[in-house]
C-alpha cells in the first residue's frame, strides 16, 4: 500500500468533505469497500426485494433464476463506478464534473441525495417494523404508534451518531454487521428447513403462459435495481483507497459485494415461498406485508434473531445511506461542513420518516419514488463509465474541485460550467426511461404499456444513454485538454483552449492549456 501513516481513530470525528483525501490518510483497502457495500445491502430491505419473484407468481426455481440474473447484470453495471474514488480521492458526484461539467455535477449530487433519503427511510421503517413485530411476538410488546415511534427514533439517532463520526466509525459498524447479520440469516436455514419446499410451483403452468415473461423480466429488473442503487455512493467509500490500488481489485470488491447479497435475496425468496404456502394473505400483490408474513411463519425461537437482524441490518443500511447524504449536501453547499450537513440532512430525514409513516402514509410511495430515482441514476452511471473509457481513466483532481472552491474555469468548464453532451444524453435517457416505467398499482408512465406490461425503463435508459453520449462525443468533440497526455479513446478531440481557473485560491496567473 502506497499510503503511509496509521488510520485515524474511529472515535475521531471525520473532518473531510468532498475535497481530495490526502494520500497519507488513504489507508482503506478493497475489502473495506466490500464490507461497506455488502453491509449496506445485507438487511431486511433486501429480503423484501427478494420476495418479489414470489409476489409476481414465479416458482421458487424461476425466482432464483431471475434473482441470479439480476444480481449478475446489476453487479457488472455497478462495479466500474468504484474506480472513481481511488483515482480522484473524492466522491462520484464530484468526479462527474469531468463529464457533465463543473455545474452539471449537481445532477449526481441530487440523485445521490434523494436516493439516500429514500433508502434511509425504507431502512428505518422496515427495520423498525421488524423489531417491534418481533418484540411483540417474543415479549408481548404492544404494536402501538408509540412503540413504532420509539423504534424509529432509536434507529435514526443511532445511525445519525455513527454518520457524524464518519467513515472510520461506519466501517467499524459494518465490519461487525456483515458477520453478525450473515450468521443470523444462516440460522434461518435451521428455522425454516422443515417448511421450505424448493418445488413451490408459483402460478404459471409453464413459461409459455403469456404473463410469465413480463413477470420474470419484472422480477429480474427489481433485483438488478438494487446494485444500481449504490452507483452514486461507491465513491463515498472508495475515496479512502490509495490511488495506486489495482483497478481490478477495486471493481472486484464492488462486484463481489453485490454477488454476496444472494444471501439476503435467497432468504427473502425462500421465506416468501413459505409465506405464500402457509400465510398467503401476507403475499397479496395488492397489499404485500413480507415482515408480517415472516413473523407469522417463524418459530418462536427465531423471533430474537429477527429482532437482531432488524437492529444490525438497519444500522448498516442507514449509515451507508445517510453518510453519503451529508457528504453530497456539503458538496452542493460548500459552506456546510460534512458534520453540519450530516446533522442538517439527518434531522430533516428523521422528520420525513415520522411524517411519512404517521401523517402522510408514504411507506408504499417511498418505494416507488426510490425506483424512479434509480431509473434516473442508471443513465448517469453509463455516462460516467463511458467517460472513464474515452478519457483512458485520466482526470485532473484539481479541476474537479472548482465548484467546491467557488471558482470558475479549468478543464471541465466546457460551456459556462455545463457539458451539454453529457447533460443532453442523461436528460433524454432519463425522461424516456421514466415514460416507460410500469409499476402496476403505483406508477405507470405514459408509454408504460407499449412493451406489453413489461417494465423496460431501466434497460432502455441504459441503452439510450450509451448510444447518445457516444454519438455526441463523436459528432461534437470535447476539448483535447480533458483527455490527458495519451489523448482520447474511441472518439475525437477538438483543439480549443482550456480557460484558466479563476476565483478564490486560484494562481495569480495561469496560462491556458492549448494542445
Amino acid at each position: 500500500m502506497a499510503a503511509g501513516g496509521a488510520a485515524p481513530s474511529v472515535m475521531k470525528v471525520e473532518q473531510h468533505g468532498v475535497g481530495r483525501i490526502p494520500d497519507i490518510e488513504r489507508t482503506a483497502r478493497p475489502v473495506d469497500l466490500f464490507r461497506l457495500a455488502f453491509g449496506g445491502a445485507n438487511t431486511f430491505a433486501t429480503c423484501v426485494l427478494g420476495s418479489f419473484p414470489i409476489l409476481f407468481g414465479l416458482s421458487f426455481w424461476q425466482g432464483l433464476s431471475a434473482t441470479v440474473l439480476g444480481l449478475l447484470v446489476g453487479s457488472l453495471i455497478l462495479a466500474p463506478l468504484a474506480v472513481f474514488g481511488p483515482v480522484n480521492g473524492t466522491n462520484n458526484a464530484v468526479s462527474s464534473s469531468a463529464h457533465l461539467g463543473v455545474h452539471g455535477r449537481i445532477v449526481g449530487s441530487f440523485l445521490a441525495l434523494l436516493t439516500a433519503i429514500a433508502f434511509f427511510s425504507i431502512s428505518v421503517w422496515s427495520s423498525g417494523d421488524a423489531l417491534v413485530g418481533g418484540a411483540h411476538r417474543l415479549a408481548g410488546l404492544p404494536e402501538s404508534t408509540w412503540s413504532y415511534g420509539v423504534a424509529y427514533a432509536v434507529f435514526a439517532c443511532l445511525i445519525l451518531v455513527v454518520c457524524v463520526y464518519g467513515f472510520r466509525f461506519m466501517l467499524l459498524v459494518n465490519k461487525i454487521a456483515v458477520a453478525a447479520a450473515s450468521l443470523l440469516f444462516v440460522l434461518g436455514v435451521f428455522a425454516f428447513a422443515g417448511d421450505f419446499d424448493p418445488s413451490y410451483p408459483g402460478v404459471f403452468a409453464s413459461t409459455a403462459d403469456p404473463a410469465f415473461w413480463p413477470s420474470f423480466i419484472g422480477a429480474t429488473l427489481i433485483v438488478l435495481s438494487n446494485p444500481i442503487s449504490f452507483g452514486a455512493f461507491l465513491g463515498d467509500w472508495s475515496r479512502y483507497i490509495p490511488a495506486d490500488t489495482p483497478r481490478r481489485r477495486v471493481m472486484g470488491a464492488a462486484f463481489l459485494a453485490q454477488l454476496a447479497t444472494i444471501l439476503p435475496f435467497f432468504f427473502g425468496l425462500a421465506t416468501a415461498s413459505i409465506i405464500a404456502t402457509r400465510a398467503a394473505e401476507y403475499v397479496d400483490p395488492a397489499a404485500p406485508n413480507y415482515v408480517g408474513g415472516l413473523l407469522a411463519v417463524s418459530p418462536t425461537w427465531y423471533f430474537l434473531p429477527v429482532c437482531l437482524i432488524a437492529l444490525i441490518g438497519g444500522m448498516s443500511t442507514g449509515t451507508t445511506a445517510l453518510y453519503g447524504t451529508g457528504l453530497d449536501f456539503s458538496s452542493v453547499f460548500p459552506r456546510f461542513s460534512r458534520v453540519r450537513a450530516t446533522m442538517f440532512i439527518g434531522v430533516l430525514s428523521v422528520g420525513f420518516i415520522f411524517l411519512g409513516r404517521f401523517a402522510l402514509n408514504l411507506t408504499q410511495s417511498i418505494s416507488t419514488f426510490a425506483t424512479l430515482i434509480i431509473t434516473c441514476t442508471a443513465p448517469w452511471m453509463v455516462i460516467m463509465m463511458l467517460g472513464y473509457v474515452t478519457r483512458r481513466g485520466w482526470y485532473d483532481p484539481d479541476a474537479l474541485q472548482v465548484f467546491n472552491r467557488r471558482q470558475r474555469g479549468g478543464r471541465y468548464w466546457f460551456s459556462h460550467g455545463w457539458n451539454w453532451r453529457g447533460m443532453s444524453a442523461w436528460m433524454l435517457a432519463a425522461v424516456v426511461a421514466i415514460l416507460f416505467v410500469n409499476i402496476p398499482g403505483q406508477f405507470v408512465g405514459l408509454l408504460g404499456e407499449l412493451a406489453g406490461g413489461v417494465d423496460i425503463s431501466l434497460p432502455l435508459g441504459l441503452a439510450i444513454a450509451a448510444l447518445l453520449y457516444l454519438a455526441l462525443l463523436v459528432a461534437f468533440p470535447e476539448p483535447r485538454g480533458v483527455y490527458g497526455p495519451d489523448g482520447p479513446r474511441l472518439v475525437r478531440a477538438a483543439d480549443v483552449p482550456v480557460p484558466p481557473i479563476e476565483g478564490p485560491g486560484a494562481p495569480a496567473a495561469e496560462v491556458p492549456a492549448r494542445v
